[in-house]
């Protein structure tokens, strides 16, 4: 079996094709396919060298958030082409229920300006959250953060590593906003700070595919008054003109009086539409899971993607690692040999080492 799979003419076959090829020679043993499965699985270099795994290892976890500013999910744009104001930086954060959105520019990404960007863009204008979400950059995980978290009383969870569907709706923001501002930045491409706000005014009101709903509306209750409304009157507009103000006061508390149950229409089709999401991501799923003790290898990091020099000859997978913690929802702590934590990671870029 040595000699056929990694001998002078061994291919590094698959159990069944090391199998065939043995039997083809002309020998035979009775537990021959059994030993071909077996030794192929433990190959050192097949498994350093096998294909990734694109099958997903759990079905889908939704963030769940019933009510405005309950959750944020915050995340870093860039670095991105140098403004005329020295940024390079855009920090967001994006509400997970009414998906209302916050981005300031940054000239650099350090932890005071996150914990500055949590406490007045989110925390003074909107309340405490009871979490935000964040990936395990430095500037998100560190004294001065967990000091924020304990003042005023919300927990920080941080997303798996390499695996940005744990923050999906940070990450989907970070891609609408950046094609917004590449199609109306000056050629120079360096105004791009001065538009983030038209940026987000038109995130705001614009209807939210989950909500089927605008985030400005969902926050305050009634829609925006846009450019053009002003310009061509729009039917609310033209009503609104012939109104007293005892008219128009009865029907503005009206309207805020509905948004209660705005919010539950909303909520209901958030729910309609993650369930949607699930049943579609959750055919995809193949289980796969691991024990406190196992041995696993890990995807190499960063995944290649593109071919440099000597790139192709590289392993995919690195290891082998000890699983020392599972978390919740398929995330890992592993430890390496000499004693290297890595994580948590996800299930999804992990697989199971056979010695």
């Amino acid at each position: 079996m040595e000699e056929a799979h990694s001998g002078v003419c061994g291919a590094h076959q698959s159990g069944p094709k090391l199998h065939f090829r043995i039997k083809r020679m002309g020998y035979y043993w009775p537990t021959m396919v059994k030993d071909c499965m077996d030794y192929a699985r433990r190959c050192q270099a097949c498994q350093f060298h096998a294909n990734l795994i694109h099958q997903l290892p759990e079905p889908l976890h939704h963030t769940v958030a019933s009510w405005p500013f309950d959750a944020w999910g915050l995340d870093v744009v860039g670095p991105l082409t140098k403004s005329s104001g020295g940024h390079l930086y855009i920090l967001a954060a994006t509400d997970y229920f009414s998906k209302w959105a916050e981005a300031v520019p940054l000239k650099e990404v350090k932890k005071e300006n996150v914990a500055d960007f949590i406490r007045t863009h989110i925390i003074y204008r909107y309340g405490v959250p009871r979490y935000i979400i964040t990936d395990n950059g430095k500037p998100f995980c560190n004294s001065l953060i967990d000091k924020l978290c304990q003042k005023f009383d919300f927990k920080q969870r941080n997303s798996s590593m390499y695996y940005a569907a744990a923050n999906g709706l940070a990450e989907t923001f970070n891609k609408t906003l950046c094609n917004l501002l590449k199609k109306v930045v000056a050629k120079s491409k360096r105004d791009w700070h001065e538009r983030i706000g038209e940026a987000l005014w038109a995130y705001r009101t614009t209807v939210r595919t989950p909500t089927q709903a605008t985030p400005y509306a969902l926050v305050y209750g009634v829609e925006a008054v846009l450019p053009l409304e002003q310009q061509i009157p729009s039917l609310r507009i033209a009503i609104q003109e012939g109104l007293t103000e005892e008219e128009n006061a009865q029907i503005r508390l009206e309207k805020l009086e509905a948004v209660d149950e705005k919010r539950l229409e909303a909520q209901q089709r958030l729910e309609c539409y993650q369930a949607r999401l699930s049943k579609a991501f959750n055919k995809k799923v193949r289980l796969r899971s691991f024990q406190v003790g196992d041995l696993v290898l890990a995807v190499r990091r960063p995944i290649i993607t593109i071919h440099r020099t000597g790139n192709k000859f590289l392993p995919k997978w690195d290891g082998p690692y000890v699983v020392q913690e599972a978390y919740t929802n398929g995330a890992y702590k592993v430890v390496a040999e000499d004693g290297l934590r890595i994580g948590p990671i996800n299930g999804k870029f992990l697989k199971r080492y056979d010695a």
